[in-house]
C-alpha cells in the first residue's frame, strides 16, 4: 500500500450529456440552501475521469480536467461558504445540504429506537446546547476475515461525545476509550432487561450480551453527569466511504509505518488516505505512540480534523451531484436515533452545525490513568476528567471564542437567565405555598416543603401530584409579585419561573409546582471550571501541523 502510487486518466468520449437530475438543483445564495431550476443544462463532459487509486502521496495531487460551473466567481464563494457549514454533520453522518433536495435518501437511514431511562433519573438538559453521541462500531458483518473476529456483532470501538454550544460559537468533541473500565448500568433493549455490570470495558456498553446504542448512551450519562440529546452510529464502511467521497484525507506521520493489524504501511512524510487505507489509518493502534487504544484516538483525531478541513477548503461539496452520492453512499452506513431518522432533521442538524468555526472545534480525550488492576486497560483521572465533564455539562468553551456570552454559572441553571431578585420587605413566615409535585420523582414535594421552612417559609404545605414538568414554576395571583419573587429567590429559580396567573384567586396559597429540576433546589450553585484541566490531550480542528509519532 504504497501512498505514492499513481495511475494516469484516460480520455473520455465527448458525447452530449443528458442533464442529470442532481445537476438541476442549483445554490441559491439569498437562503444559502439548494432550489430546483428546471431549466438548468449539464456541466461540459470532463476531460479525463481518473481511475481508482490507493493511497496516495500528499506532494502528488491528482491530475485531471474539472467541470466547469454555472455559478460567478461570486456564487463559488458563497457555495464554498455554505459547504463549511454543512462539513461538520457530513463528517459523522455522510448528509449534508443534499439532505433535504433528495428525500429518497429516507430509505437508507436505519434506526434504533433507544431506551435511555426515565427523565428523572437522567442529566438535566443544558437549553439551547446540543450532546451528540457518535457511535464508531467495530462490526465485521459482512466483511469476512480480513478485518478480524467475524460475524462480530460490533463493540463501541470508538465513541465520541460532540458537544455544540448554545450560541454555535464553539464545539467539543470528547473521545471516550474503549478501553476505560467504568460500570455498566442495567439498560433495557425492546422487552429485554440486562442486568448492569461493574468495572468493565467501555466498549462492552455495545454488542455484549445484546446491548444497543441505548445502553452506550446510558453509560455515559451515568459517567459523565451530561444529558445527550441523540446519537449516531456509524461502521467500517463510513470511513471509507467519506474519505472516498471527498477526494481523500491528507494525513502526517513522523516515521514508517508498517502495522500487521491494521494492514496500515505508509512511508514518513504526509498522505492522502482515502478508502481502505484511511480505514487503516484510523484502526492503527500498534505502530504509533505507545501501542494502545489512547495512540489510536489521537490518529483518529488528526484525521477527523484534516477532513473537516478539506471539506471547508475544497470545492468537493460545492457540486449538489457530489453531495448527492456522498449522501446517498454514506447514510446506508448511518443508524440514528428515532429524533433524527429523516433527511430534513439531519440538515437542520447540519445547518446549525455549519455555525461553529474551524478554529474552535476542539477534539480532547477523556483524562485516564493507567489501571494497576488491569494492564492495558485505563481508568478515569477523577478530578481531571470531573472538571471537563463538568465545563461541557455548563456549555463552558475549552477555547476562547471572541463575542460569545459567557456560560452559564451554574448547571443547576441552564436557562442562564437572571435569578429572581429577593424580596427584602417580604415576610417569608406570612408567605403561604402549596407545593405540587411534577418531577416524576415520588417525595420531591415533602423535601420541597422541608427545605422552604428551613429557608423561613413556615406555611409551606403539599398538594395533590400534578402532570409531569420540565421545569420548576411559581404561579401567583394578581397583586402578590413580591411574595413570589422572594419564594424564587429562595429556591435560586430563574426570573422566567415566575408568572402570574389569573387562576389562582386573591386569597389562595401560592403554587409551586416542581420540574425535573426539583433536586437541585435551594442548593448553593456549583461553580464551573473556567478552563479546561492542565495537561489534557487535545486537538484543535484548524491544526494542519499534526503529525503521528
Amino acid at each position: 500500500m504504497n501512498s505514492g502510487n499513481r495511475h494516469d486518466g484516460h480520455l473520455a468520449d465527448q458525447a452530449p450529456a443528458a442533464v442529470d437530475p442532481a445537476d438541476q438543483w442549483v445554490l441559491d445564495p439569498a437562503t444559502g440552501e439548494f432550489r430546483l431550476d428546471l431549466d438548468a443544462t449539464p456541466p461540459p463532459a470532463p476531460a479525463t475521469v481518473p481511475r481508482p487509486r490507493a493511497a496516495r502521496s500528499a506532494a502528488a495531487p491528482p491530475t485531471g480536467g474539472r467541470a466547469s460551473r454555472r455559478q460567478s466567481g461570486g456564487g463559488r464563494r458563497r457555495a464554498v461558504k455554505w459547504t463549511a457549514g454543512v462539513a461538520a454533520l457530513v463528517l459523522v453522518a455522510g448528509c449534508g445540504g443534499a439532505l433535504y433536495a433528495y428525500q429518497r435518501l429516507n430509505g437508507n437511514i436505519s434506526s434504533v429506537n433507544v431506551q435511555v431511562g426515565p427523565d428523572s433519573e437522567r442529566p438535566q438538559a443544558a437549553a439551547g446546547a446540543m450532546n451528540i453521541l457518535v457511535i464508531g462500531t467495530d462490526s465485521r458483518k459482512g466483511l469476512g476475515r480480513e478485518y478480524g473476529d467475524e460475524g462480530s456483532p460490533g463493540h463501541a470501538d470508538t465513541t465520541l461525545l460532540m458537544h455544540v454550544a448554545k450560541d454555535r460559537s464553539n464545539a467539543t468533541v470528547m473521545s471516550i476509550p474503549r478501553d476505560l473500565m467504568v460500570t455498566i448500568p442495567e439498560c433495557e433493549t425492546g422487552d429485554k432487561k440486562i442486568p448492569g455490570t461493574a468495572k468493565t470495558l467501555f466498549n462492552e456498553s455495545l454488542g455484549q450480551e445484546g446491548r444497543d446504542p441505548g445502553c452506550t448512551w446510558r453509560t455515559v450519562e451515568k459517567m459523565t453527569d451530561i444529558r445527550i440529546d441523540h446519537f449516531l452510529m456509524v461502521d467500517f464502511e463510513a470511513v471509507k466511504t467519506l474519505s472516498t467521497a471527498v477526494g481523500g484525507v491528507e494525513v502526517c506521520v513522523a516515521k514508517d509505518i508498517n502495522d500487521s493489524g491494521s494492514h496500515l504501511k505508509l512511508t514518513k512524510g504526509r498522505h492522502v488516505v482515502q478508502g481502505e487505507d484511511a480505514l487503516a489509518f484510523v484502526r492503527t493502534r500498534h505502530a504509533v505512540g505507545q501501542g494502545s487504544d489512547l495512540s489510536r484516538i489521537e490518529l483518529q483525531q488528526q484525521f477527523l480534523s484534516s477532513m473537516i478541513r478539506k471539506m471547508k477548503s475544497g470545492d468537493t461539496l460545492t457540486s449538489p451531484t457530489k453531495l448527492f452520492n456522498l449522501a446517498d453512499a454514506a447514510t446506508k452506513a448511518l443508524t440514528v436515533d428515532p429524533g433524527l431518522k429523516s433527511v430534513d432533521k439531519l440538515k437542520d442538524l447540519a445547518l446549525d452545525l455549519s455555525k461553529v468555526d474551524t478554529k474552535h472545534i476542539t477534539f480532547a480525550t477523556v483524562p485516564v490513568l493507567d489501571d494497576p488492576k488491569n494492564k492495558g486497560r485505563v481508568i478515569l483521572n477523577d478530578k481531571p476528567a470531573a472538571q471537563l465533564f463538568a465545563m461541557i455539562a455548563a456549555d463552558r468553551s475549552l477555547t476562547e471564542v471572541a463575542g460569545a456570552p459567557s456560560a452559564d454559572p451554574s448547571p443547576a441553571q441552564p436557562s442562564a437567565q437572571p435569578t429572581a431578585p429577593p424580596a427584602a420587605a417580604v415576610d417569608a413566615a406570612a408567605v403561604r405555598v402549596t407545593v405540587r409535585n411534577g418531577s416524576g420523582t415520588p417525595g420531591q414535594a415533602g423535601k420541597a416543603v422541608t427545605t422552604l421552612k428551613g429557608k423561613g417559609f413556615a406555611q409551606a404545605g403539599t398538594g395533590k401530584d400534578t402532570a409531569t414538568a420540565a421545569t420548576t414554576t411559581v404561579s401567583y395571583p394578581k397583586g402578590r409579585a413580591e411574595q413570589a419573587a422572594a419564594l424564587a429567590a429562595a429556591l435560586g429559580l430563574p426570573a422566567e419561573a415566575v408568572k402570574e396567573s389569573s387562576a389562582i384567586a386573591a386569597g389562595e396559597p401560592l403554587l409551586l409546582v416542581l420540574g425535573k429540576d426539583a433536586a437541585e433546589l435551594g442548593k448553593p450553585a456549583v461553580p464551573v471550571p473556567a478552563e479546561a484541566p492542565k495537561d489534557l490531550q487535545r486537538v484543535q480542528a484548524d491544526d494542519a501541523d499534526v503529525c503521528a509519532k
